[in-house]
Order: structure tokens, then sequence, then C-alpha cells
């Protein structure tokens, strides 16, 4: 799972700096894209990141980096299943400004490592994303999710939605 450029593996509880680092870059690039605040996330002690960043090793989890030559953390996303009945979701995928498009190859790398591993759960990747955000949303259509015409309330402001786009793996 790498290039010449970057490398993409998946965290351990002793990445959680790195996870904690990244998590306030990510939330502070786009604050409507995660289910947290800033503030919420500024609260976490040092045992709630280590989990966070044990996630790369859950049994029906992960949680991937993507890091540069200069050992810069450039890029995340992370998956788990929610129940043994339900298809895997895509969650916390963030690239860093410099790091996006199709032409740096981090978030299709990050993706491919994503889709490999729910491959094992099902054949299909669910996700949500906000409906204000729609960046995010091109960037997933371009890469093979389509709407459900499925939404969920965003937790951080129920008048707000989230929708619902699913990938066949």
């Amino acid at each position: 799972m790498s290039s010449r450029e970057y490398t993409i593996r998946r965290t351990t509880e002793d990445d959680w700096c790195k996870v904690r680092d990244l998590r306030l870059e990510m939330i502070r690039d786009t604050p409507i894209g995660f289910a947290e605040t800033l503030e919420t996330a500024l609260s976490h002690g040092e045992d709630d990141w280590r989990m966070n960043a044990q996630r790369g090793m859950a049994a029906h989890g992960i949680k991937l980096a993507a890091i540069d030559g200069s050992g810069r953390w450039v890029g995340t996303m992370g998956g788990f299943v929610p129940d043994h009945e339900t298809t895997p979701v895509l969650v916390g995928v963030y690239v860093t400004p410099r790091h996006r498009g199709r032409g740096a190859g981090v978030t299709d790398g990050l993706l491919e490592a994503i889709e490999e591993w729910a491959r094992t759960e099902s054949n299909r990747l669910l996700l949500h994303v906000h409906e204000d955000n729609a960046r995010a949303r091109i960037a997933y259509e371009r890469r093979g999710f389509v709407l459900t015409g499925h939404t969920v309330p965003y937790n951080l402001d129920p008048s707000r939605r989230e929708l619902e786009m699913i990938k066949r793996l």
C-alpha cells in the first residue's frame, strides 16, 4: 500500500499524537465534514486519542493514514461495520489541501485500501456526506459512489441533512 510519494498504513495506539493533530486539522479545514466540533475534539484527553488511533487495528474496522516522504500525515480514512447485518461505512475522510486532487493520488490510494478492507466485509461501501459539502460529494461521485436517496439528520445540526451514498465493490 505505498507509492514513491506517500505510504498508506493502518494506525496504531502509538500514533495517537499524529491522529489527534490530523483530526484537529481536518475539523478546522471542513467543520461540516465531521461528527464533532473543534471544541469537543480539543477536550479529548490522551486516552481518547489512543483509543481513536487503535481503530486501525479493529476486528471489523480500519483507520488508515497517508504519510508523505518527510513523515507528515497528509490524509486519513476509516471504516467500520456497525453490526453484522450492516454494510461497511466509510468515515473520517480527509486529505490535506496540498495533496488533494486526482493527480496527487492520495485520495485514490486511501480509498483503494479502504475498499480492499471493505470487500472482506461486504460487496458494498456506504458513506454519509453533508448536504452542503459539494466538494466531497463530487469527489465521491467521481470514484463510483451514487446517491441512494436516503438522508439522515446531521448530528451537530439536525435541521441539516447528510446524504447517503453507496458504491458496489
